[in-house]
């Protein structure tokens, strides 16, 4: 597991956590399951230039599942996209930082804005076949949700990126099982999920998403002729063990002495 990667996680985890303690916001476990996933790209994978944010050769990072703004937030600034201390204001009123992923010239590095679920495999596959056609040489990353696969739009666009062989997209699906209202077996099952991705076409790679080292392969390579699809199997909440799994904390936030319970136990993996 690369320590760079690691040590960014914990970092992201703890800014998370104080990010939502102090908004009173919703949304910690769903940011908590896809910090891993954040971490690598950002640490590890993604070509990107911070401190030059809208580079023409950068990969794209299309963070779909927006209701997780505070890892996103919080993987951007501590990239170096903007100051940490501007994480202070997410939630709060006239604030650049939204409750969901919101562009923002003030916060930069957000290349779409996202929450209304659903649309951002078709914006990635867009910019995925403008680079095909173009010559660029930039790849396309999208984060989901996994109830975000109940939308027919997200199988349009899987149809679209497999028929234009865009072997430059790759999208990662944070599978924690959990949407807001209940397990997603009993919201709207997905399996056999796997293969229903290989039906349309894709590349399918399954993975531990809290390994570092599992997703900085699948994550770092590409297929000759597919676009990729990583099913990256996560717990929500994953770091703090009274949220872990636990549909309440969709929306719950802690209180103070939750989150110094939870600060502690996520500090304590470094």
């Amino acid at each position: 597991m690369s320590h760079s990667s690691e040590a960014l996680a914990i970092q992201i985890r703890c800014d998370v956590l104080e990010m939502v303690h102090r908004a009173r916001a919703a949304h910690v476990a769903s940011s908590l399951s896809v910090v891993d996933i954040l971490a690598v790209l950002y640490g590890e994978v993604l070509r990107h230039r911070p401190h030059d944010p809208g580079w023409d050769g950068r990969d794209r990072l299309i963070l779909s599942k927006g209701h997780a703004a505070a890892a996103g937030y919080a993987a951007l600034a501590r990239a170096g996209y903007f100051p940490p201390e501007l994480l202070a204001g997410y939630c709060a009123n006239d604030s650049p930082l939204a409750g969901h992923l919101t562009a923002s010239s003030e916060a930069p590095g957000v290349e779409m804005s996202t929450g209304s679920l659903g649309h951002g495999l078709s914006v990635g596959a867009g910019m995925a076949l403008h680079a095909s056609r173009t010559g660029a040489i930039y790849r396309v990353f999208v984060v989901l949700s996994d109830g975000e696969c109940d939308e027919g739009s997200t199988w349009e666009a899987a149809l679209f990126s497999a028929h234009h062989h865009l072997v430059n997209l790759c999208a990662v699906i944070d599978y924690n099982r959990i949407q807001s209202f209940g397990r997603v077996e009993d919201v709207l099952g997905l399996e056999p999920f796997a293969d229903k991705w290989r039906a349309f076409g894709w590349d399918v790679q399954e993975v531990d998403g809290h390994d570092h080292g599992a997703l900085r392969t699948v994550l770092g390579t590409t297929h000759p002729t597919k676009p990729r699809m990583i099913i990256a199997h996560t717990v929500k909440g994953k770091g703090v063990s009274f949220m872990e799994d636990d549909l309440l904390w969709h929306y719950r936030n802690p209180d103070d002495e939750q989150l110094a319970k939870a600060l502690a136990e996520v500090r304590g993996l470094s």
